[in-house]
C-alpha cells in the first residue's frame, strides 16, 4: 500500500492543538481565514483518500477487471487484504456523503426556520418580544441583527450601540460562512471538530475589534459585551420550545462568554 495515502486521514488529528496556538498569534481575521481555508483542505484531502483506498481493492473485483484494467492498484499486498480495507474505505466515504447531505439539509432548514422569526420586518434590526436576554446576525439577505427585549434593557444606550456594531460585523463580514465550512468539514473527518471552538474564538475576537474600532472606545466596547454575556450566563436556562434557540443554533452562538480555546472560562 502507498502509505502516502494515509497521511491525510492522520494528519487532521494534529490540526487541534494547532489551531488552539494559531488564534492566539494571529489577529483574529487571519486567524479565521487560515483555519477555514485549512480546515476545508483537510477535509477534501480525507475524503480523496478514502476513495484512493477503494481503488485498489476494486481493481480486484472480476466485474473492474473486466473492463481492460484501466485501473492500477494502488498496492501489491494480498486481494484480501486489499480489497477489505477498500470495503472500510467505501463504507467511511458513503457516511461521510450521507453525514453531509443531512448537514447541509439541517442546516438549510434552520436558517429557514430562524428566518421565520424576522419575516415582514422592516430594516436591518429586529427586536423579540422576549425577556430571555439575546442578540444574534442572522445571514440572508438582507441579513439582520436580531436582539431580544431583554438583551436592550440589561444595557445602557451606548453598550447597545456597541453591541449592535458587534453583530453588524457578523453580517458584514459573512461569519456565517465559515462556521458552516468547518462544521461541514468537521463530518468529512471527526478530528475537525476541534477546530470548531478555536475558529468560534477568532470570528468573535474579529467581530470584537471591528466595534471597538467603529465605537472609537474600546473600554466600552469589551463593557458592552462582557454585559451582554453575563445578562445571558445569569437569565434562567432556555428551555426546549424557546423561539430564539433555533436562530442563535443557526448563528453559531452560545450566548456564553469566550476564553482563548484551552484555557478556561474567562
Amino acid at each position: 500500500m502507498i502509505y502516502m495515502v494515509w497521511l491525510p486521514l492522520l494528519v487532521p488529528f494534529l490540526a487541534g492543538p494547532a489551531g488552539r496556538r494559531l488564534v492566539v498569534c494571529l489577529p483574529p481575521a487571519q486567524a479565521a481565514w487560515l483555519l477555514t481555508i485549512t480546515v476545508a483542505g483537510l477535509a477534501l484531502g480525507s475524503t480523496t483518500a478514502l476513495a484512493l483506498l477503494v481503488i485498489p481493492g476494486a481493481t480486484h473485483l472480476h466485474a473492474v477487471a473486466m473492463l481492460g484494467r484501466l485501473l492500477t492498484p494502488l498496492a501489491t499486498g494480498s486481494p484480501d487484504s486489499v480489497v477489505a480495507v477498500a470495503l472500510a474505505a467505501a463504507s467511511l466515504l458513503a457516511c461521510c456523503v450521507g453525514l453531509l447531505a443531512r448537514g447541509m439539509h439541517r442546516h438549510s432548514g434552520q436558517l429557514c426556520r430562524a428566518r421565520q422569526l424576522a419575516a415582514g420586518a422592516d430594516g436591518e434590526l429586529v427586536v423579540l418580544a422576549d425577556d430571555f436576554p439575546d442578540a444574534y446576525a442572522l445571514p440572508g439577505r438582507p441579513g439582520r441583527i436580531v436582539v431580544t427585549s431583554g438583551m436592550l434593557r440589561a444595557l445602557s444606550a451606548a453598550e447597545r450601540e456597541a453591541l449592535l456594531v458587534h453583530e453588524r460585523a457578523h453580517l458584514t463580514g459573512r461569519h456565517h460562512c465559515f462556521t458552516a465550512v468547518v462544521e461541514l468539514a468537521a463530518l468529512c473527518h471527526p478530528a475537525l471538530r476541534a477546530l470548531r471552538e478555536p475558529l468560534a474564538y477568532a470570528l468573535k475576537r474579529s467581530a470584537d475589534e471591528h466595534a471597538a474600532h467603529a465605537v472609537g472606545d474600546r473600554r466600552l466596547t469589551a463593557q458592552a459585551i462582557g454585559r451582554a454575556a453575563l445578562a445571558v450566563r445569569a437569565a434562567p436556562t432556555a428551555g426546549p420550545g424557546r423561539r430564539t434557540t433555533t436562530a442563535r443554533h443557526c448563528a453559531g452562538r452560545d450566548g456564553r462568554p469566550r476564553a482563548p480555546p484551552g484555557r478556561g472560562p474567562a
